[in-house]
């Protein structure tokens, strides 16, 4: 109860802050994992400033560089250049930034509606959750991959059909989530003792369920990261995501699939990035999530 009341009222324990309280009692592979993360954040919110060359633009007489490792590599290039002479590292940072935009709107848009949904179907219950629970069921039967081929081939290829298809498909995960927790803690003591003191329903939830639900939604928020990089990709890849030529890591794994003998950096590059990006993140997030709330462990998110 001590615990709940300072977080209603905006305290904090005292001890070392939460990122290096995970770095303290973690692993190497977390903490190597940590790190990861934090070159993929600097590169994508610094990109503009650290690429070595336009990603945009590419010279013919450079096409088909090979690595710096590999004999004909140069410095210039040092993971090499594409079948247009565009250098690939450039390339792979803009790609960052491009994934970390869809990762910040999707899951904030996905977040705030699945959140709302699953707090009000859990607070109400009745004729409500059940209405509210049948769209969730719903949203978790759309086949993703048709959704997006038919909004590229109504809309053409997109940033946005990117967010709305994430979106879709993430929201319904959190109106769970928020749902199961909200049910737990809409009987408890202090929540009885706002209802009697008169506050609305309306502050009830802000101030009262949606704080003591938080952890959990961030805990979902965090492993999804992967899953939003792992879409983003796929979307790009088949055509229906960001258009070109923005270099995204998936509509670059595409552009080498066919130099996969002769040129094997253009699609091997960008297919390494996406997975050391994910497993980080999953690794990060399973720490977290032990962290902040061991009872989500092994629960199907």
């Amino acid at each position: 109860m001590v615990q709940k009341i300072l977080i209603l009222r905006g305290a904090r324990p005292k001890g070392p802050m939460p990122g290096m309280a995970l770095w303290r009692q973690t692993g190497w592979p977390v903490r190597l994992a940590l790190i990861l993360l934090a070159v993929f954040m600097v590169a994508a919110i610094f990109g503009p400033w650290i690429t070595p060359h336009d990603p945009m633009q590419g010279s013919l007489r450079a096409r088909l560089v090979p690595p710096v490792w590999q004999e004909g590599g140069s410095w210039a290039h040092v993971f090499g250049t594409d079948r247009l002479g565009r250098d690939i590292l450039s390339r792979l940072i803009a790609g960052a930034r491009i994934s970390l935009t869809v990762c910040v709107l999707a899951i904030a848009i996905a977040g705030t509606i699945g959140t709302a949904v699953g707090t009000i179907a859990g607070y109400f219950g009745g004729w409500t959750d059940r209405i509210l629970m049948r769209l969730v069921d719903l949203a978790l039967s759309f086949p993703v991959i048709l959704l997006a081929l038919l909004l590229g081939a109504i809309r053409g290829p997109s940033f946005a059909n990117i967010i709305i298809v994430i979106s879709l498909v993430l929201w319904s995960q959190y109106a769970r989530m928020s749902r199961g927790e909200t049910i737990k803690i809409r009987n408890e003591d202090y929540v009885d003792l706002a209802r009697t003191s008169g506050l609305s329903d309306l502050r009830i939830l802000w101030r009262h369920i949606l704080p003591n639900i938080a952890p959990a939604l961030i805990v979902i928020a965090t492993l999804q990261v992967g899953i939003v990089i792992v879409l983003e990709a796929s979307l790009s890849f088949l055509g229906v995501g960001v258009p070109p030529p923005a270099p995204s890591w998936g509509s670059m794994v595409a552009d080498g699939r066919s130099y996969i003998t002769s040129a094997w950096w253009l699609c091997m590059i960008p297919g390494i990035a996406i997975l050391l990006t994910v497993m980080s993140v999953n690794l990060v997030g399973d720490a977290l999530a032990d962290r902040i709330n061991p009872a989500l462990r092994g629960r199907n998110l």
